[in-house]
């Protein structure tokens, strides 16, 4: 007796499938299934924050090489285990214009290679020793509990996880082992023929779980303990996985719902992809319907559960192969059925904060962090750009530039509204700690890059005092004024460095601009004050001149301290 069988029926014998016995069986098959689903759950949430850099990294390079994106598709979604999760990003990115439709649909075909990991679990669970990895469920709590550094506790969840998967898959597998007793269940089961009906069911389950994963390991389980579902000879049971397949399309359809035109039509290549594949299946099973027999079947004789396993990526790569020739085709079919709205422009390459901070990101927080970390450079390349309007203005004695430089402060304390309120959200969940650190300094940045807008706003002051007093200043003080805001340019270019790389070697270079800049101020200050002695400088313009100069060297600290908030 198997130590599943112990536990949950209490060394009880089963001879005949009697009520009590279903009950105990569905309660062991309804408890593995949850200790399964939880237990990927946390092992794939820690593999994904052990490898959070990598994981960002790797959306960050979707180019237009058709098979990196599948790679990268297959890879994320094998960490993660749900290529329901990964189609949603990528409708996110979508939504964003950080993805074009066709980098979003090598992603989606390398998303479903990526799924079918996931059904190996159910297959090596079958090996005699691997019971003895439910230990590391114990073991991993004890070491999230007692370890003090954050890798370690990751480690002890990872492996926490892991034990949790095997004792789900035993508590599943036990539970299929009695209900394999019961000749009337495996009889109808096996009366199950219409094939159409097994297609159906499986689109129909999989859109209620909202997880091909857990329903094709269900399936491998029951095959694997004997419960053939549909008739062997016509490889009925595929036809359920290859439901499973369009099921899985629901979430990334739900998620579509108010989302722009692109990101509309990422979803439905996914559901065409699918569906496509999945009508040319059924019509090869169904010329056919000895396929499994002929080929799995007589390959592993004694792995019902391997074959389903295997089918099921053998369809999605074969599906993948097929298709990736013809991306192009299936981003002109849907921008065909899915037409952009009237007046509305192009929306790849646009990147506006509130696409940027999608909720559908939160749920991978390692990529949501990633997304707020682009917002607050699109904030801060705003606030510089109201700087430098700014700093025109007063060198142009140009008035009308505030006009301009307030409609750009308006963005920029949009975005600052936004993007904290996003780091709120992202910190609820469950975030690593290099993922909390980046968000602390975020917090911290946007608001001394909000104080770089608010400078910009006092030189349009001081540019309306000098043209209502006729104040006036040399060339040569011009001059000092422009390379001065020059060398802010540069400390811009060495911060945004520091924030795009977070290298903290490189703060060394920020800081030495900035002494440069603090320089420049003392020495231009001094020079002010040594024309006013010689009466070069008209007193009125001291106010505006120190002002100026100490506004541009307050920008240059705010600018240093940006950089510092990731030291």
């Amino acid at each position: 007796m198997s130590m599943g069988q112990l536990l949950a029926a209490g060394a009880l014998e089963f001879v005949d499938m009697g009520a009590m016995d279903y009950i105990l069986a569905v309660v062991a098959l309804l408890g593995g299934l949850g200790a399964f689903l939880f237990g990927f759950k946390v092992l794939s949430d820690n593999i994904e924050k052990m490898a959070t850099n990598r994981l960002r990294g790797w959306f960050d390079k979707t180019g237009k090489n058709r098979f990196i994106g599948v790679g990268i598709g297959a890879g994320v979604t094998a960490i993660i285990q749900s290529s329901s999760a990964t189609t949603v990003m990528v409708v996110g990115f979508v939504n964003a214009g950080l993805m074009s439709l066709f980098s979003a649909t090598a992603i989606i075909m390398g998303a479903n290679i990526g799924t079918t990991i996931t059904a190996y679990f159910s297959v090596i669970a079958d090996i005699p020793f691997i019971e003895f990895i439910t230990v590391f469920a114990c073991v991993g709590i004890f070491m999230n509990m007692l370890a003090k550094k954050e890798k370690t506790k990751n480690i002890g969840l990872l492996l926490a996880g892991l034990g949790l998967v095997f004792l789900g898959l035993e508590y599943m597998g036990m539970a299929m082992d009695d209900f394999a007793k019961s000749e009337a269940l495996r009889s109808f089961l096996q009366s199950v023929d219409l094939r159409i009906v097994l297609l159906l069911a499986g689109v129909v389950i999989t859109a209620i779980v909202q997880s091909s994963s857990a329903v094709t390991t269900i399936i491998v389980q029951m095959a694997a303990a004997g419960l053939a579902i549909g008739n062997p000879a016509n490889s009925g049971v595929l036809f359920l996985v290859l439901g499973t397949n369009i099921g899985t399309c629901v979430t990334a359809l739900l998620s579509s719902i108010g989302a722009n035109t692109n990101a509309k039509r990422a979803a439905l290549i996914h559901l065409m992809f699918n569906v496509f594949g999945t009508v040319i299946f059924s019509v090869f099973l169904l010329c056919w319907p000895g396929f499994l027999n002929a080929t799995l079947g007589s390959w592993f004789p004694d792995k019902p559960g391997l074959q389903i396993a295997l089918f099921h990526t053998f369809f999605n790569v074969v599906c993948t192969a097929l298709f990736l020739p013809f991306i192009k085709v299936f981003v002109s079919v849907a921008t065909k059925l899915i037409r952009d709205k009237k007046g509305a422009v192009a929306q790849e390459g646009e990147a506006s904060p509130e696409k940027l901070l999608d909720d559908r990101f939160i749920a991978s927080p390692t990529i949501a962090v990633g997304q707020a970390n682009k917002a607050v450079a699109r904030m801060a390349d705003t606030a510089m750009e109201a700087l430098k309007t700014a700093f025109g203005g007063f060198i142009d004695r140009n008035e009308g530039a505030a006009e301009e430089v307030a409609s750009l402060n308006a963005n920029v304390a949009d975005m600052e509204r936004r993007i904290v309120a996003y780091l709120i959200k992202v910190s609820s969940e469950d975030t690593s700690e290099a993922d909390e650190r980046t968000i602390y300094a975020l917090h911290h940045a946007t608001g001394d890059i909000a104080r770089i807008s608010e400078l910009a706003d006092n030189i349009t002051k001081y540019t309306r005092s000098c043209c209502k007093k006729g104040i006036a200043f040399s060339p040569i003080v011009v001059k000092s004024l422009r390379e001065m805001y020059e060398k802010i340019e540069q400390l811009y270019g060495k911060t945004m460095e520091v924030f795009a790389q977070k290298d903290i070697t490189a703060v060394r270079a920020v800081d030495s601009v900035e002494s440069e800049i603090d320089a420049a101020r003392k020495e231009m200050v001094n020079d002010h004050i040594e024309r006013l002695n010689e009466g070069k400088c008209k007193p009125e313009s001291s106010g505006v001149f120190i002002n100026l100069v100490c506004n541009l060297e307050r920008a240059a600290d705010h600018l240093t301290y940006v950089a510092h908030a990731f030291d």
